[in-house]
C-alpha cells in the first residue's frame, strides 16, 4: 500500500470526517466511495483515523462542548467541526503523536480549508482541551 505523510494522512481523514457530517452513509459506504473516486489515498492509517473519530464521536463531542466558550456545536462550521473532531480524536486516543503537533497540524488544516476566523477558533478550542488534559 502507498505510503503517505502524516500530514497527508490527517488531511485525507479530515475529508472523510467532513463527508460523514453531510451523510447518513455508513463508514464502509463512505470509504468505498472514496476508494472508487480515487480522489484521496485511503491508506490503512487514514481508514483507522476515520473509523476512530466515528466510533468515539460521543466522547469527542463531549470533550469539545465545554471548551466552546459561548458557542454551541451547532453554530460551528462543518469544516471547523470536522477539524476539531479529528484533532480531539488524536489528542484523546492517539499516543504516537504529541498534542502540540496535533494542534499545529489542525491549525494548518484550518488555514487550508476554513475561514480565516476559524483558524484562531480551532487553535483556541484545541489548546483549551490540551490544557484540560494536562491537569
Amino acid at each position: 500500500m502507498k505510503k503517505i505523510s502524516r500530514h497527508q494522512m490527517r488531511e485525507n481523514a479530515f475529508v472523510l470526517v467532513f463527508e460523514k457530517s453531510f451523510s447518513d452513509d455508513s463508514v464502509e459506504e463512505i470509504l468505498d466511495t472514496a476508494r472508487d473516486c480515487d480522489a484521496i489515498d485511503v491508506t490503512d492509517q487514514v481508514e483507522a483515523m476515520f473509523r476512530g473519530v466515528v466510533q468515539n464521536l460521543n466522547a469527542i463531542d463531549a470533550a469539545i462542548a465545554p471548551n466552546l466558550k459561548k458557542w454551541t456545536k451547532e453554530r460551528i462550521s462543518k469544516v471547523s467541526l470536522a477539524i476539531l473532531r479529528l484533532g480531539v480524536y488524536e489528542i484523546m486516543f492517539c499516543e504516537d503523536v504529541e498534542d502540540d503537533i496535533v494542534v499545529s497540524e489542525c491549525v494548518k488544516l484550518a488555514t487550508t480549508f476554513a475561514y480565516d476566523d476559524d483558524v484562531a477558533f480551532v487553535n483556541g478550542v484545541l489548546g483549551s482541551i490540551v490544557r484540560s488534559k494536562a491537569k
